[in-house]
Parts: structure tokens; C-alpha cells; sequence
């Protein structure tokens, strides 16, 4: 039986070094196989506070392929806006045998978890997005044939994808530099060198990765954002500073001409849509560890 049967997945630091090498391995596996039926008879809630796309059809192709059914549900037209989260979430835990959450903060993930009595997985907060570094992970892993000892190259905004991706790095004995301006440094740190230059951060990189700058909900500071990164995007005189065979990963959705450009969104480097649809492998990995 999978450790991970009928745990809540939030952070990836939630996992064991082990634990995070099995759902990739295991992602690489069923990337190889569309359709199954191990998750038949299963039902995963998926509640979004936040607008998506890869999240809410990456987890609900995922159950379909897997045999099972998604429900999505729309937060603002569920009673979570009106009644006691932790009510409300036992309920979805009576009726599903999983909740995936795309919500606006860490404590509203931890809310839901408590009150569930099923398995959460976060899809999303304020601070995390495990899911989306599993995919990173995955996709670096496909191109580079190891993760120990490799360099990930951070540039911009100290978003959440850097958060989990630093909680990942660490796990598995990766390097990790993130370039960020003043004020704008990752919250969760570990062992990632924090530095100002984005040069430095690119500099013998395995792996250049960036993300937007103006992140969902903040779109009041766009224009005071878009001033200070200007010097922190991911275009190809960056590129140069990494190892020539660097690849490049973007979570999507992105601001072409701002945190990357498109020359090197669409260059031989990036592996941006292969990090995409890994985002399906990945978490039909998770889902038959949790579920399975």
C-alpha cells in the first residue's frame, strides 16, 4: 500500500525525499498508458476560488482517464462563501473520496484539510503549488536523465511555484539560486541562495524557470510591478549566462514580452508545453498514490 493512501498533499515538503522520487516515477509510467480504471467507482471534488485552466482540466482528464469523476465547483457559487469552512469541507469529504482545492490562501487549504476527513490536495494557494512543481520536477527529469546536483535558475517574483519548487530542490540534493528585487524574495527560503542579479541566478544553470509578475490578485500593483522586474526577464542574453543546454520552464499562463520573451518561449530550450501536460501525468501519479 502506498504511503500516501488517504493523505492530504499541501506542500511538497509533505513528502519524503522517497515518497516525491515515487509519484515521479510512477508519473513516467502512466505517461505511458492514456487509459486505466484503478481509480473506477472514485469521485474527486475539485473547488476553485481562483480561475484555471491547467489545474481544473489536468486533474479532471486525469480521473476520467483513470476510470473515475470529477466534480468542479466554483466557490462563489457553493455555500463555502457563506458557511463555516470546515463544515462545509466534511460534507464534500462524505460525498468524495478526494478534495482538490485552488483557493486564495494557505490557511483556507489548512481549513479544509481539517474539517474534511478526506484526502486534500492543493491545487493552489497564496503560498503553494506542489502541483506544479511535480510537473517541473517530472519534466527535468525527462530531459536531463537525473535531478541530484542540477542547478535550477530562478528569476522574478518569489511566487509559490518557487516556493514548492524550493521545498523540491531541497528534497532532492538539487541546487537552487532565485534573483529577485528587494521585497520580493521567496517566504519560504530553505537551503536556495538568494541573490539580486538575475546573471547570477542563469549562470551554469541546468534549468532557467520564471513566472508571471503580476500573480492572481494582484493585479491592482501591475503597473509598479512591471516597472521593478523589467530588469528580471528571462530573454535570450540571460539565456547565455546558463549552460548551452539549459531548458526553460514557464507554469503558465504567461506574459509574453514581460517575465519571458518569446524567443526563447518558443526556442529549442523550452520545454514549457512538455511541463504543461506533464501536469496531467503528474497528478494521475498523485491521485492513484492517494486514492489508489
Amino acid at each position: 500500500m502506498s504511503s500516501l493512501r488517504g493523505r492530504d498533499f499541501l506542500t511538497v515538503a509533505d513528502l519524503t525525499r522517497n515518497e516525491l522520487m515515487d509519484i515521479i516515477y510512477l508519473a513516467q509510467e502512466v505517461k505511458k498508458v492514456k487509459y486505466s480504471k484503478e481509480l473506477e467507482g472514485k469521485t474527486l471534488a475539485m473547488l476553485f476560488a481562483k480561475t484555471s485552466t491547467r489545474t481544473r482540466v489536468s486533474f479532471e482528464v486525469a480521473m476520467t482517464q483513470l476510470g473515475g469523476h470529477a466534480i468542479n465547483l466554483n466557490w462563489s457559487e457553493t455555500n463555502f462563501v457563506k458557511g463555516d469552512v470546515e463544515d462545509e469541507a466534511k460534507v464534500l469529504g462524505l460525498y468524495c473520496d478526494a478534495v482538490m482545492t485552488r483557493v486564495f490562501t494557505y490557511q483556507q487549504n489548512l481549513e479544509l484539510a481539517e474539517g474534511c476527513g478526506k484526502p486534500v490536495i492543493n491545487g493552489m494557494d497564496n503560498i503553494h503549488h506542489p502541483c506544479q512543481a511535480l510537473a517541473d520536477l517530472l519534466t527535468i527529469l525527462e530531459e536531463k536523465g537525473k535531478l541530484q546536483g542540477l542547478k535550477i535558475g530562478w528569476v522574478g517574483d518569489g511566487t509559490n511555484v518557487c516556493h514548492s519548487l524550493i521545498q523540491g530542490a531541497e528534497l532532492l540534493d538539487m541546487k537552487m539560486a532565485v534573483a529577485t528585487p528587494g521585497g520580493y524574495e521567496p517566504k519560504i527560503r530553505g537551503k536556495a541562495v538568494l541573490v539580486r542579479d538575475p546573471r547570477e541566478a542563469a549562470r551554469h544553470a541546468d534549468v532557467l524557470v520564471t513566472d508571471t509578475w503580476v500573480s492572481l490578485g494582484l493585479e491592482k500593483e501591475r503597473e509598479t510591478r512591471l516597472n521593478i522586474f523589467t530588469p528580471y526577464q528571462l530573454n535570450s542574453g540571460l539565456l547565455k549566462y546558463a549552460k548551452e543546454d539549459c531548458i526553460v520552464l514557464h507554469c503558465l499562463p504567461a506574459q509574453r514580452g514581460y517575465e519571458i520573451t518569446s524567443d526563447v518561449m518558443d526556442s529549442p530550450q523550452s520545454r514549457v508545453f512538455q511541463e504543461a501536460e506533464n501536469r496531467l501525468h503528474t497528478e494521475k501519479a498523485l491521485l492513484l498514490k492517494i486514492l489508489g
